[in-house]
């Protein structure tokens, strides 16, 4: 595991072996990997699904329309998604036509995302969309089930929420609807970061 000293060298390294990794047939299809965005040193995580098409153009996850608003949202919370936030995917590779990863392309990506989390070491882990679900905490139940609620796994606090990308199919702020609730998300996103970083900082 990467120490705090030398943790983006690890990443970068990493990041160089997943560029060139034919782990599963998603590496023929692709332009280039998509590995991370934003802050190793951050002490929140976020997991989504896989590059879309813009994505695997530029080679940063969450860039296209998805990730506009993913920016926003955490904006509205306070949240620098540079400084405050690490992104990264379940896979690293575009699927073809946007497509969900199928669970074997997922399980051959995996040790890619288990080393991010093992290097980052973020306090909170946000997952995006039922692939991550599936594909970090193997929690069959659905979005709609999960989301919202507080998992502990390994030292981590993890919340699902919904995708992005379902947000801007679904235009209604009402109470109750998608983004209202994703709304509801971020702000305990929120709370919890700010009790875990004052109980994690150094008592004045």
């Amino acid at each position: 595991m990467a120490t705090e000293s030398n943790r983006e060298d690890y990443l970068t390294h990493l990041a160089q072996i997943c560029s060139n990794c034919t782990r599963c047939e998603l590496h023929r299809g692709r332009t280039r990997s998509v590995f991370s965005d934003g802050n190793p040193h951050a002490r929140l995580m976020i997991v989504g699904e896989g590059p879309g098409q813009n994505e695997d153009e530029i080679g940063v996850p969450f860039v296209g329309k998805a990730g506009q608003l993913l920016t926003r949202m955490l904006n509205a919370v306070g949240f620098d998604r540079q400084q405050d936030t690490y992104i990264a995917n379940v896979v690293k590779c575009r699927p073809p036509g946007n497509r969900t990863p199928t669970q074997a392309e997922m399980a051959a990506c995996f040790p890619y995302l288990k080393r991010q989390i093992q290097a980052v070491q973020p306090l909170i882990l946000v997952l995006t969309g039922a692939t991550a679900v599936k594909g970090v905490l193997a929690d069959p139940r659905p979005i709609s089930r999960i989301r919202g609620e507080w998992i502990l796994r390994q030292n981590i606090w993890c919340m699902a929420t919904f995708h992005p990308s379902y947000l801007l199919r679904n235009e209604s702020k009402e109470k109750g609807s998608p983004k209202w609730l994703a709304w509801q998300d971020f702000k305990e996103i929120r709370r919890k970061y700010e009790e875990l970083t004052h109980l994690s900082s150094p008592t004045q």
